[in-house]
């Protein structure tokens, strides 16, 4: 079994090296440019165009995370009868349930408003909310937005679900639509947004949507930056609209400099870390993907390239 590999984050050896214990059936190669010998099987994240270009003879393409937009966007360049696999969940749930779960907390216990203060040396209590009238908006429910969801209502929020199409079996109210988007919205102290990036999620949250958001509403972004307007958000916070944003995601990564972002103090940024792959669990969920596809048997995680996810 031949396997090429490329990582558009990360070019060191160590990675490699970790897939080929997890496949030691394999041998699995750095791609380089001009590598055109055959193989089975592509691992990548971020590929070039040129690494995939033509190559029929591939049982499956498979991300090395969970997003596959990188991928979508040189879909005319992808062999059509090669299905595209990706990782689910990959210990990834757990730590984006973790990063949600203190954002909200730290906008509901007002710990952004207690650090302007501590920073004027002003001694400052504020009124407490309460969490039954503090609805969470989670938007995107695969398996990371179940993960949150989940995680929020065992922290006692209520939550409200946006998605392509309603899951009434998550057991929680749930809108489907541009109309269920207002709807959901307008109940929401907080918006989580953990959408795939595609055609219709692309600048998503804009000036418009994030209008419906009450007075005073936060957003929390751990799905793709272009899916924000950052012009409009920035715009709906100096304003006041909005009270501020948690942002791990953004249109250009990494951050420019001089991002208008940096210079807003209720926009709280990390650098795309929400939610890491766990090395180990991926190469034991891919392991098993490859091996079960060698043995003729179904797997899931299968991308719909219509649907973008």
């Amino acid at each position: 079994m031949h396997i090429i590999y490329y990582n558009g984050s990360d070019a060191s050896e160590d990675g490699l090296n970790a897939y080929r214990k997890s496949l030691p059936q394999a041998n699995i190669r750095q791609w380089l440019p001009g590598d055109q010998a055959p193989a089975d099987y592509a691992l990548v994240w971020k590929p070039p165009a040129e690494m995939l270009a033509g190559r029929s003879d591939l049982k499956a393409i498979i991300s090395l995370g969970a997003g596959v937009d990188a991928l979508l966007r040189i879909q005319e360049h992808l062999p059509a009868n090669v299905p595209i696999v990706r990782l689910e969940d990959a210990g990834m749930a757990e730590q984006m349930a973790d990063y949600v779960s203190y954002a909200v907390l730290r906008y509901f216990r007002r710990m952004d408003e207690y650090e302007k203060f501590a920073n004027c040396a002003q001694w400052q209590p504020l009124a407490p909310r309460t969490k039954s009238q503090f609805p969470i908006a989670v938007l995107g429910l695969g398996v990371l937005g179940k993960a949150i969801a989940q995680r929020l209502q065992q922290l006692g929020f209520p939550v409200l679900g946006w998605s392509r199409s309603v899951k009434a079996e998550l057991g929680l109210p749930n809108f489907s639509g541009e109309q269920g988007l207002a709807d959901c919205l307008a109940q929401a102290q907080v918006a989580v947004a953990i959408l795939p990036l595609t055609a219709e999620t692309n600048r998503l949250l804009n000036r418009t949507t994030l209008s419906h958001l009450p007075r005073g509403a936060y957003l929390v972004n751990v799905g793709r930056g272009a899916q924000v307007v950052e012009a409009d958000l920035v715009e709906l916070i100096r304003n006041g609209h909005l009270a501020g944003a948690t942002l791990d995601v953004f249109h250009t990564e990494p951050l420019a400099a001089d991002h208008p972002f940096w210079q807003e103090p209720n926009i709280t940024i990390t650098p795309h870390v929400s939610a890491l792959t766990i090395v180990e669990q991926a190469q034991a969920q891919l392991a098993q993907k490859i091996q079960r596809i060698e043995q003729g048997l179904p797997i899931t995680g299968i991308v719909d390239r219509h649907k973008g996810y």
